[in-house]
């Protein structure tokens, strides 16, 4: 379960906890205002879910916050190597915060490897808690130590905290009946309960999240439970541990609402089931399991009692076949995939183009090219999604720019292909997917109106139905949903001629469908983009795209901390861009774009505004850190000053 908080309406803004600290039962309480904690391991040491649990709890008891799960590819990695660790970073704060953060200010390291993959990113003075057990000869030669990294003072600066994680955990199960090889496993969970007790976690919800969990294997519930509170008894007892800290809760960040923590997909999939709800048509879902968009699926198939219907075909062509099917029948059509499954859809993505026809294709970008790096984030399928089809096949596109902003994002995809009928990209990335963020839950009022008017009579004079003719306004086709009387037309990936619908090879006409089909997309109603630039003196602009919004945002608060001017603006609609975009990009002597790809909006910029848009790009498979951005904007200001 999910903890939900409510936040008042702040009084005066403050932290509710003043900066500082005090002595409690005989060890210091320090004060931060913020943290970055990393727990790595083996991809089976379930750091994962000890990750998620940590973020779930913080959550509830208010902080702001950011995440970042990255994992090995493989399913079962080999143990106790670099490509099988697996780690999950949370920054929490007082306030309000973009980022996981840069650099942990905690590393949990569970094994040699989880270290050695992870110290390049801890900075010094930092704490390093080891699992001292699994520092054998064998697992240290596996990933290349020589000598022991806790022997031979290369740790010195750092705050090395050296805990037998797997032995206090056998030893805390000693009369659990578990085999020790079950109970080694629990080390996981008294870790939680280490950093539990560290930073002031609420234990209540894990306890009752474990007995949830292991509902029908009681005994290994209540192991867990037992593993956690040892090593929550562990902080409060050893001396090791001398030190504990508090990070008040972000009140003053929150508009007054309802919290809960989301992910990016769990987001999506909410937001599928309100345009659903909104627009009073059913949820057909036509996918094909893969990382990083298979967690939609599964969420949606939870919600039969909204009318949603998931279908999971045999292949990535069959899924978009059947939700393009759906959509014909007058269903609020979907399918989810990530760049490969793109690539297999395109075919039937045109056909939606040529029948004109709602579906939203839900892309969470991964690396590439071809299989490319599965569990890792990019964001270079924009030219795919914007030409990646035969002939001139024009799909508008939405991208969030938050793992929170996804729920608003498809509800404003399902706005533009129900009032356009068009198949409509949204474009998320694996880094918004699997990362998450407190969400307002808003209410049913503030939601939009998405509801539909069906054709139900015939549009001629002469008592005829036209399939294509088309509303003035907006250049949509009626929808007339198959078996209504009298609105029997024909559908196909033949050229239509325009407003009867019948097969045409007309060269007049050809151009003329090519040309409005067009048109319907230009014409599309998107909201200007907004620019910050709180000076208004700022010659130099930052745009950006996507889930780069979050080191965009925060390198621009580090540059203009240290005196610079920057302005910020962030595209949210791709195709057709934003109306005022050329006047905002010509407003400022220099403009940079950071992408995770080798400037694929870069280049749509230059070549629709004639503009000199730099590119700064990254393709690691990791999102941006803030650093790097306030850096690269720091040059970028040499040289409009230079």
């Amino acid at each position: 379960m999910t903890s939900q908080v409510e936040v008042a309406e702040s009084t005066d803004g403050e932290p509710a906890v003043p900066p500082g600290g005090e002595t409690v039962g005989g060890k210091q309480v320090r004060r931060l205002d913020r943290v970055v904690i990393r727990f790595a391991g083996d991809s089976g040491d379930g750091m994962q879910l000890t990750g998620d649990r940590f973020t779930t709890e913080t959550a509830g008891f208010g902080n702001d916050l950011s995440t970042l799960p990255n994992f090995p590819a493989e399913i079962r990695a080999p143990a106790g190597t670099l490509p099988g660790v697996s780690s999950f970073q949370l920054h929490f704060a007082d306030h309000d915060i973009l980022t996981p953060g840069d650099a942990p200010n905690v590393l949990v390291a569970m094994n040699p490897a989880a270290l050695k993959a992870n110290l390049g990113d801890v900075p010094r003075g930092a704490e390093i808690i080891v699992n001292t057990d699994e520092f054998t000869k064998r697992a240290l030669t596996k990933v290349g130590y020589a000598a022991d990294p806790l022997e031979d003072g290369s740790l010195e600066a750092y705050s090395v905290h050296r805990v037998p994680l797997t032995t206090l955990t056998v030893e805390a199960l000693k009369d659990s009946g578990l085999a020790r090889k079950d109970a080694e496993r629990a080390k996981n969970m008294f870790a939680l309960g280490l950093l539990s007790w560290m930073y002031h976690r609420p234990v209540e919800g894990t306890e009752r999240f474990l007995r949830t969990k292991f509902a029908k294997k009681p005994d290994i519930a209540e192991a867990n439970i037992t593993a956690f509170k040892a090593g929550w008894n562990y902080g409060e007892t050893t001396e090791d541990f001398a030190v504990s800290y508090e990070v008040a809760p972000a009140t003053a960040s929150f508009a007054p609402g309802r919290y809960r923590n989301i992910s990016g997909n769990l987001a999506l999939a909410y937001g599928l089931v309100a345009a659903s709800r909104q627009s009073d048509l059913p949820l057909f879902l036509g996918s094909y399991p893969i990382t990083p968009a298979s967690d939609i699926l599964h969420e949606l198939s939870r919600h039969k009692n909204f009318g949603v219907r998931t279908f999971q075909a045999e292949d990535e062509i069959a899924g978009i076949g059947a939700a393009l099917g759906a959509a014909f029948g007058g269903a609020l059509g979907v399918t989810t995939t990530s760049g490969p499954g793109v690539a297999l859809k395109s075919e039937t993505i045109g056909l939606a183009v040529s029948l004109e026809l709602p579906l939203l294709i839900i892309d969470i970008q991964r690396g590439g090219p071809s299989t490319g790096l599965p569990t890792k984030t990019e964001q270079a399928d924009l030219l795919q999604a914007m030409y990646g089809r035969n002939g001139e096949a024009p799909v508008p596109i939405v991208a969030p720019a938050t793992a929170a902003e996804c729920f608003t994002a498809a509800l404003e995809a399902a706005r533009i292909a129900l009032t356009y009928r068009t198949p409509v990209f949204l474009l998320s990335d694996g880094y918004l997917a699997n990362g998450s963020e407190p969400w307002r839950i808003p209410e049913p009022e503030e939601l939009p109106d998405l509801r539909v008017e069906f054709a139900t009579a015939p549009n001629r004079p002469d008592g005829s139905f036209w399939p294509y003719l088309r509303d003035p306004l907006t250049l949509a086709r009626p929808w007339a949903v198959p078996g209504t009387p009298g609105l029997e037309h024909r559908v196909g990936g033949i050229e239509k001629q325009d407003g009867s619908g019948n097969i045409s090879y007309d060269p007049a006409n050809h151009d003329h469908m090519v040309r409005i089909r067009q048109a319907k997309i230009d014409g599309i109603t998107v909201p200007d983009l907004e620019v910050d630039d709180p000076s208004g003196a700022a010659r130099l602009l930052v745009l950006g795209w996507g889930s780069t919004y979050g080191p965009i945002a925060a390198g621009v608060r580090r540059v203009r901390a240290a005196g610079g001017q920057v302005a910020q603006a962030h595209l949210r609609h791709l195709n057709p861009f934003p109306a005022n975009l050329g006047e905002v990009l010509k407003g400022y002597d220099r403009v940079l774009v950071p992408e995770m790809n080798l400037g694929q909006l870069a280049h749509l910029v230059r070549a629709k505004y004639l503009v000199d848009a730099h590119s700064f790009t990254q393709v690691t498979g990791l999102p941006f850190k803030a650093e790097q951005l306030a850096d690269a904007l720091t040059a970028e200001l040499e040289a409009v000053h230079a």
